[in-house]
Parts: structure tokens; sequence; C-alpha cells
């Protein structure tokens, strides 16, 4: 499905799940009485519903506020909520004092040299990468004096 068609599904279920009939007119009523903007007329509200269209952020920010939904939730969905979560508290679990005073140092530089300190971290995890599992690199003998 499209993302029209989804927004379109999770706007009728926030209507549900918020206990109002699944009715253009009553979107339209329940809207423009709560947005200070230009009212919305009864085939915009009808296209919302269908999922052919998607209102602009401050209208779906009305919607969401409303309907008693997260807006990020009503326009996107739960799975791109789930994901930003997730990606956080990998960062938040993952990240020690020693790597953030690492990334306080590299914010500090100059635009060209933290171009150039991206370059070598990303070739770095390119080869991590490419190295299969478990592999270990054989330590380089001892020159001999």
């Amino acid at each position: 499905m499209d993302e029209k068609t989804e927004f379109g599904r999770r706007l009728r279920d926030a209507m549900t799940s918020a206990g109002y009939p699944l009715r253009p007119v009553v979107l339209e009523r329940e809207f423009n009485t709560r947005y200070w903007g230009r009212s919305v007329t009864l085939q915009g509200v009808r296209r919302w519903l269908r999922g052919e269209a998607i209102p602009s952020q401050d209208k779906l920010l009305v919607l969401a506020d409303w309907l008693g939904v997260e807006p990020e939730v009503l326009r996107f969905g739960v799975a791109v909520r789930h994901q930003v979560q997730e990606r956080r508290q990998r960062w938040d679990e993952g990240v020690g004092h020693v790597e953030r005073e690492t990334f306080d140092a590299f914010l500090s530089l100059p635009a060209p040299q933290r171009k150039i300190v991206r370059e070598v971290i990303l070739t770095f995890a390119k080869v991590h990468q490419a190295e299969p599992a478990g592999a270990e690199r054989p330590a380089k003998a001892k020159a001999s004096r």
C-alpha cells in the first residue's frame, strides 16, 4: 500500500478508537471547530478518509490532538516510531564516556578535518565488514636488530 492509503487507514482507526463514526461530515465538523486556519471542505476530508490525500503538517497536528494520537504515529505509523526508538536505544546503550568524548572532539573540528576523519572511519568500517567473522590478522614478526 502507498503512504496515502496507509494514512487513510490510520485516520479511520483513530476516529473509531476515539469513538467517532466514520463519516466525512463528522470529521469535517470536528476538525473545523478546532482548526484556526481556513476551513477544510467535505470533499477534502473525504479524500483523507479514502486515503487519496494527506493533510499538511498543521492540519495533521490538529487531527492528532483531537483524536489523542501522536502526530508521527498518525502520519507514519508505529513502525517508524519503533525504528527510531530502537536506534536511539542502541545509541544510548552502546556509547560510553570515551565515545562521547571522541564525538565531542570530532564535532569541534573544522568541517574539512571532520570530512577527512569521517572518510577514515568509514573506510575502517568497510574493511571490518568485509572481513569474515572471527578472522584475525596474523601478527607481524618483530624486526630483528
